[in-house]
Parts: C-alpha cells; sequence; structure tokens
C-alpha cells in the first residue's frame, strides 16, 4: 500500500489549526499539528514530513526563523507559509529563506489545497537534475547541488530557483511569460485567477545573485510585454 503523504501545521490558532486538519484529512494527507514555534521546530526537525505549513506569527520562535533552521540542516524540505503578513517585504523575506510559496490569509481552502498540490508535485518532480548551467565566462550553476559560482565568488540556490533557470534555459529561444513559469515550474494551472508576485520575486533573487549589475542585466532579462529570457552567451 502507498504511504500517505505526510502534512506537518505550525499554527496558533487552534480554529485555523483545526480547520487546516480536517480539510487535509479528508484529501487524505496525513496531519501532524504544533501550536508554537519550538514545538513546530522539533517536530520539523525531528520528524519526516513531505510538506511544512508554517504560520509566521508564532509564540515562542517565529516561523521566519523555524524556516531558516529548517533550511540549516534540510534544503530540500517543502514549505508553504501562512500569514496575515503580505507585503512585499514579507513575501520577500519568507522567499528569501527558502519557502516554496506564500499564502496571505484569509484563503479559500480551494486555492491552499491547489497550491499544496502544486509544491508537492514539484517536489516529487523535483530534483532529478544533473546538468550544469553555464552563463558567459564566468558563472557556473551545478543543478543537482543547489550551488554555483560567479567568479570567484560562490553561490548557493534554493530547489526552485534552480527549476526557474532550468525552465529557462529549456526555453532560451524564446522569452518566457509569468503564467507560463506559474504553470510549467509552480504547477499552478492556467486561467485559475492565483494572484502572486512569486515570479518576479524569484527573478530578482536570481539576478542579484547571477547578475553584476541587477539594474542591467546581462542573462536574465526581461522581454517587455512578453515575459523573462535566459541569454547563456
Amino acid at each position: 500500500m502507498e504511504r500517505k503523504i505526510r502534512i506537518l501545521i505550525v499554527e496558533d490558532e487552534a480554529a485555523i489549526r483545526t480547520g487546516l486538519t480536517d480539510v487535509l484529512l479528508y484529501h487524505g494527507y496525513e496531519v501532524d499539528e504544533a501550536a508554537d514555534g519550538p514545538a513546530g521546530l522539533e517536530k520539523a526537525l525531528t520528524g519526516t514530513f513531505d510538506l511544512i505549513l508554517l504560520d509566521i506569527m508564532l509564540p515562542g520562535l517565529d516561523g521566519y526563523e523555524i524556516c531558516n533552521r529548517i533550511r540549516s540542516q534540510d534544503r530540500e524540505q517543502p514549505i508553504i507559509m501562512l500569514t496575515a503578513k503580505t507585503s512585499d517585504d514579507d513575501i520577500i523575506q519568507g522567499l528569501s529563506l527558502g519557502a516554496d510559496d506564500y499564502i496571505g490569509k484569509p484563503f479559500s481552502v480551494a486555492q491552499l489545497v491547489l497550491r499544496i498540490q502544486a509544491v508537492l508535485r514539484r517536489a516529487r518532480i523535483g530534483v532529478d537534475i544533473r546538468n550544469h548551467i553555464r552563463l558567459g565566462d564566468d558563472i557556473e550553476v551545478d543543478t543537482r547541488n543547489l550551488c554555483g559560482r560567479r567568479g570567484g565568488e560562490r553561490l548557493s540556490f534554493t530547489r526552485r530557483e534552480v527549476e526557474v533557470l532550468q525552465y529557462l534555459r529549456a526555453n532560451s529561444e524564446r522569452p518566457v511569460s509569468r503564467d507560463e513559469l506559474l504553470s510549467k515550474v509552480w504547477g499552478y494551472a492556467r486561467n485559475l485567477g492565483i494572484e502572486t508576485r512569486t515570479v518576479d520575486i524569484h527573478v530578482a533573487k536570481l539576478r542579484r545573485k547571477l547578475e553584476s549589475d541587477p539594474a542591467a542585466p546581462r542573462h536574465l532579462v526581461t522581454v517587455r510585454g512578453a515575459g523573462y529570457r535566459l541569454l547563456t552567451d
């Protein structure tokens, strides 16, 4: 018998935690939960979970710190952050720490389940990636080990950043639209009305790592009205 997918919910509001648990059990997932930051971190580091739903505003230890500590030990653990803090700075902070997605409260159950499925799908397809990506003479990305270099500077990447680069490289002869990246890399179905700045934030993060001048990129460029394109020369 195929094992059930295990999800850890770290959420201090009892009503939300119970509601999430009921929804996930209904959809066939196995669920564990924690009501504060220290308990959530202990379960995350000692248990085995296919995905962690992580609130940010938690007693004892906030979600940012939990995400950071998880990432220091396991760069592949899928994490979705849940929060009422939805400013660009908050989103950038969460994604910079390695969260796979960032869902603002309040959210619909249907959208939550969809985005859980998308992150799980990407994690399973995930990291069967073996080649290096080279950009110009001085940039190299090791897609298997999620690291690289720009000149003499060492770089590290999240799995999702590497997936974005791989998709852009596979389609480097043309610009790739934001919607296409959401569909092909994040796994979101088209035309579902999902509003997210995730693509733009990931591109900005990649430019800061890959470009000597992120404001005037030479490799990860914007094609006005069409999307993004990766120039390998």
